[in-house]
């Protein structure tokens, strides 16, 4: 038996197969699954967000999965709290957890820690920062970020201009990266951690986002996106699959345009989540079909 309890964190692009993996791990190595996808938190959003389906649910058990309202305002900061909480009861009777998700800032706050000193709002910014949104639009504070913070420039949701505002808004308070602050200096954890990366084909990945978006659409998108509309300001909506549906039902384009535009997000969202992850050192990389070989490299590391 090993002195620390493991945790395994499964990360990747969106649709890469992050799911069935974190599954196929927990009966290996019964291990419960701790989502650490930010879309998945919400109990409103199904559909839209790839949610495990309860016969998947019922394959594992889940954790951080429907426990929060779109009405909620949640971050990562609260996330660590949330999950540390967590683990100190349930490595008590168990000895390997599974940390499954895309959220690059969501995994980092667990793994390496959230800086809880951030500077606290400033008016005068945000509302310099509003005044330039409505007169310019989102891409001029897409372009102040991406001078600001380069690594968090790619890791954010774009056309999220509430988290844009805040990243900008912490960068010049701090006269720094928001990316370098968030992280601080790296805290010890409790518990061994084994970092896995899942991959494939360029071609082959965009081809199943495509393809998942023509399934959300068949199994109800529209209709969910519809039911959440009237809340499209809280932050959990601004979000990849809802924002472009929200644009049509306000006849900003049609139904078809808006399905396209959320493949065509979707695919800069999963490349802006390799780039994010492939510069942590400490994951290994493998093909997403190589579940043999990821069991295997599991095993030598920690049996």
């Amino acid at each position: 038996m090993n002195r620390r309890p493991i945790l395994i964190s499964v990360v990747g692009p969106t649709a890469v197969g992050k799911t069935g993996m974190a599954i196929e791990l927990s009966a290996e190595f019964d291990a419960e699954i701790i989502s650490a996808d930010s879309r998945q938190f919400f109990k409103e959003l199904s559909i839209g967000t790839a949610k495990p389906t309860e016969e998947e649910q019922k394959q594992a058990k889940h954790h951080f999965i429907d426990h929060l309202s779109i009405a909620e305002e949640y971050n990562a900061s609260r996330f660590e709290k949330d999950v540390l909480e967590f683990l100190s009861n349930y490595f008590k009777t168990k000895e390997k957890v599974i940390l499954c998700g895309g959220s690059g800032m969501y995994v980092n706050a667990l793994l390496e820690g959230f800086d809880e000193d951030l500077p606290s709002a400033d008016p005068l910014i945000r509302e310099e920062l509003k005044k330039r949104l409505a007169e310019n639009g989102i891409e001029d504070l897409q372009n102040e970020l991406k001078l600001l913070d380069p690594d968090f420039f790619e890791e954010i949701d774009l056309n999220n201009s509430k988290r844009l505002m805040r990243a900008i808004e912490i960068c010049r308070l701090s006269n720094g990266p928001y990316s370098q602050l968030r992280k601080g200096k790296k805290k010890e954890r409790e518990f061994e951690i084994l970092k896995i990366g899942l991959e494939m084909d360029r071609d082959k990945l965009y081809d199943r986002i495509n393809r998942r978006v023509d399934q959300m659409i068949a199994d109800g998108l529209v209709e969910e996106a519809r039911s959440v509309h009237p809340y499209k300001a809280h932050n959990a909506l601004k979000t990849v699959g809802y924002r472009e549906l929200f644009d049509h039902f306000e006849g900003n384009m049609s139904l078809e345009e808006a399905i396209e535009k959320i493949k065509v997000n979707s695919r800069r969202y999963a490349k802006r989540q390799l780039t994010w992850f492939k510069k942590d050192n400490e994951i290994k990389w493998f093909q997403a079909d190589r579940k043999k070989e990821i069991i295997q490299y599991i095993r030598k590391r920690f049996e």
